[in-house]
């Protein structure tokens, strides 16, 4: 029983260093971008051995890969929770403006996924490639909403990745440019959660419009926090290898 409890607690320390090196190596690659951050970077801020990091991912591409696996696990795990959340007995303009928007909300909440796209975005196609994910079941549940909206409103189809490409360039602006996002409403505020806010309307008006949504569904938050669903990926999933 002894040896037992002692080769769970083994397995949950491998586990809670596997996750730590993770959490590490994901600011980093987010701070200096994939080709300057080193396994000696890694494991001197993680505060591990070389050998150790080794032993658990074998590399620096592995640990990015683990982290991008953990990252689509998660995500898709948060876009379940927009769709499950979703107001009842209403079309599909409404279920897409609400899904667009939320998610931008959460990328600029929690702004290290875009930071990692943009980075893998110049790194070899082989990093970039992984974050595109086009047989998802998540995917086609979303791509199935806009079949369905444009049978409905044949005037003005929408394309899934157009609303993405869109949603992608207010993310990274904020993430990238927010020296620029704060001057922007310098004269009014600086509190980086208004400016943060403003910035989101700025997206969520042309969501509203673009899929014509009645006053009663477009949404007006107070801040884009109010937004964000607590969504908890569980540690063993975030790092896979």
């Amino acid at each position: 029983m002894t040896e037992r409890k002692q080769g769970r607690r083994s397995a949950q320390d491998a586990e809670k260093t596997k996750c730590e090196i993770m959490r590490v190596a994901t600011e980093l690659f987010c701070e200096l971008g994939y080709e300057r951050v080193s396994l000696r970077n890694i494991s001197e801020k993680a505060g591990v051995s070389h050998s150790l990091i080794r032993h658990h991912f074998g590399s620096k591409e592995k640990i990015w890969y683990s982290i991008s696996d953990g990252l689509h696990l998660y995500m898709e795990k948060y876009m379940r929770t927009i769709i499950a959340n979703m107001p009842e007995g209403v079309g599909s303009n409404v279920k897409l403006y609400h899904f667009s928007v939320r998610l931008l909300a959460h990328m600029l909440d929690c702004k290290q996924p875009i930071q990692l796209i943009a980075d893998a975005v110049r790194q070899e196609d082989a990093l970039f490639d992984y974050f595109i994910d086009n047989s998802g079941e998540i995917e086609q549940l979303v791509h199935g909403l806009a079949e369905q909206y444009n049978e409905n409103h044949p005037e003005t189809p929408v394309k899934i990745w157009e609303i993405k490409w869109q949603m992608m360039m207010f993310a990274h602006g904020a993430a990238s440019l927010t020296p620029f996002m704060k001057e922007t409403w310098a004269d009014e505020t600086d509190d980086i959660g208004v400016c943060l806010l403003k910035h989101w309307e700025m997206y969520n008006n042309m969501m509203a419009c673009r899929f014509q949504v009645p006053s009663e569904y477009i949404l007006r938050p107070e801040r884009v926090t109010d937004l964000v669903y607590n969504v908890e990926c569980d540690a063993e999933s975030l790092s896979q290898e």
